[in-house]
C-alpha cells in the first residue's frame, strides 16, 4: 500500500491541476528540438519533483517511470573510498550530491563525467517525438546546499558536455547558486498552490479513498479542507499527508469545531511554544532553556533552517508594529546567511534568539 502522495502523484503534464500557464511552458520546452538545462526553485510540497518528471514523461515516454537505484564507489582526495546511490532510468539519473558533504564535488566530477562521456542510444527504433531525443537527463536536487567547488565543477561540465546531457537542478532557492550556473539555464519558478487549489485536491482523494466525514454538509467539509491546507501552509505534500495521518486515525472525520481534527508536527508545536516564551521572558535563564530545546531539535534531525523560520515567522505573528516585524526579518535573512556558511548551526540558532530578544525588549 503507497502513500496518497504517491499514489495519486500526476504522471504527466495534462494531469496537473494547478499552475497551466508553467505546465504549457515545459510542455513546449519538452517537445522543441533544443531543449536546455533547467535550474527548478520554489517552497516545498510546491509540486517541483512532480512537474520534472512528468515534463521527463512527455520527453521519453513513460519508460522514465520504470526507476531502479544503483549503489556508486567514489574515491576522495585522501583516498577514501565513499558510497552513493542513484536513482535512475534508461534515460535519466537522480542524485542528491550534498548527502556527501565537502565531497560533493567528487560526485559531480566522477559521475557526470562518466554519464556525460557516453552519448544516449535509443534502441526502441521508435520513430517518435518522445525517442529522438540523443540526451541523457541528469536530476540534482538540493542544488542549493552544493559548495562552491561542487557548483564550479557543475559548471564546467555544463559547459563540456552539453550535448550529451541536460541537468535539472531541483532547490527550494537561487540565493545560494553561483552566477554563473544561473546564467547557463532557464530559472523556472514554481509557487506554492493554493489554499483553493489544495482543497480541491484534498477533496477529490477523499471521494476516491471513501472517506467519511461527520457532517454531509459540502461547505462543511470544504471549510475543513482549506483548514488543513492553511495548516500545511500551503505544503501540499504536508496537506495530504496530515489528511491521510487523520484518515487512518478515524473512521469518521469531526467537524465540529469544538473537536475538529487537525495533526500538528511535534517539533512545530515545541517551536512555537519556544517563540511564545521567548516574547515573554526574556532573560538569560529563558536563553539557557532555549539552548536545550533547539539542541534537542538538531538531534531529531530537523534542518536549521527550518527552525529558524519556522521561529521567526511564530515570532512576527505576536506583533502588529511594522518595525518590530521589519527588525526580525532582517535578523531572519542575517542568520540564515550565518547558516549557510557557518558549520556549528546552533551558535546561530542561540545568536538569533538573544538578538530577537534585544529587538523586542527596545520596543
Amino acid at each position: 500500500m503507497s502513500l496518497w502522495v504517491d499514489k495519486y502523484r500526476p504522471k504527466t503534464l495534462d494531469q496537473l491541476s494547478f499552475h497551466d500557464s508553467i505546465s504549457q511552458n515545459l510542455r513546449a520546452l519538452a517537445r522543441s528540438g533544443d531543449f536546455p538545462h533547467l535550474l527548478i526553485y520554489g517552497p516545498s510540497g510546491a509540486g517541483k519533483k512532480t512537474r520534472i518528471y512528468a515534463t521527463l514523461n512527455e520527453i521519453f515516454g513513460s519508460q522514465v517511470e520504470k526507476l531502479k537505484i544503483d549503489v556508486k564507489t567514489f574515491v576522495t582526495s585522501s583516498n577514501r573510498k565513499m558510497e552513493f546511490n542513484v536513482l535512475s532510468s534508461a534515460y535519466h539519473l537522480e542524485i542528491t550530491p550534498s548527502d556527501m558533504g565537502n565531497n560533493d564535488r567528487v560526485v559531480i566530477s566522477d559521475l557526470l563525467k562518466d554519464v556525460a562521456s557516453t552519448e544516449q542510444v535509443d534502441f526502441s527504433h521508435q520513430n517518435t517525438s518522445k525517442t529522438k531525443h540523443r540526451f541523457k537527463v541528469v536530476v540534482i536536487n538540493e542544488a542549493d546546499s552544493l559548495s562552491r567547488d561542487a557548483q564550479a565543477a557543475l559548471r564546467r561540465t555544463m559547459e563540456k558536455y552539453s550535448s550529451n546531457i541536460r541537468l535539472i537542478l531541483v532547490c527550494n532557492s537561487i540565493s545560494n547558486i553561483i552566477p554563473p550556473i544561473k546564467s547557463r539555464t532557464l530559472l523556472v519558478r514554481i509557487p506554492s498552490p493554493s489554499t483553493t487549489a489544495i482543497s480541491s485536491i484534498l477533496g477529490q482523494v477523499a471521494k476516491k479513498e471513501g472517506i467519511k466525514f461527520s457532517s454531509s454538509n459540502e461547505l462543511d467539509i470544504q471549510k475543513y479542507l482549506v483548514t488543513l491546507a492553511d495548516t500545511a501552509n500551503r505544503n501540499l505534500r504536508k496537506a495530504l499527508l496530515s489528511f491521510e495521518t487523520v484518515a487512518m486515525q478515524n473512521e469518521t472525520i469531526q467537524l465540529d469545531n469544538k473537536t475538529l481534527t487537525i495533526v500538528t508536527l511535534d517539533w512545530e508545536e515545541i517551536i512555537k511554544n519556544m517563540s511564545n516564551t521567548i516574547r515573554i521572558n526574556r532573560n538569560v535563564a529563558t536563553l539557557a532553556s532555549v539552548r536545550v530545546v533547539l539542541y534537542e531539535l538538531l538531534a531529531h534531525c530537523i534542518p536549521p533552517r527550518i527552525i529558524l523560520k519556522t521561529l521567526m515567522f511564530n515570532l512576527i505573528k505576536n506583533f502588529k508594529d511594522d518595525a518590530v516585524i521589519s527588525q526580525l526579518v532582517d535578523l531572519g535573512s542575517v542568520f540564515d546567511e550565518r547558516l549557510s556558511l557557518g558549520s556549528k548551526s546552533i551558535f546561530h540558532l542561540e545568536g538569533f534568539v538573544a538578538k530577537s530578544m534585544v529587538v523586542i525588549d527596545s520596543n
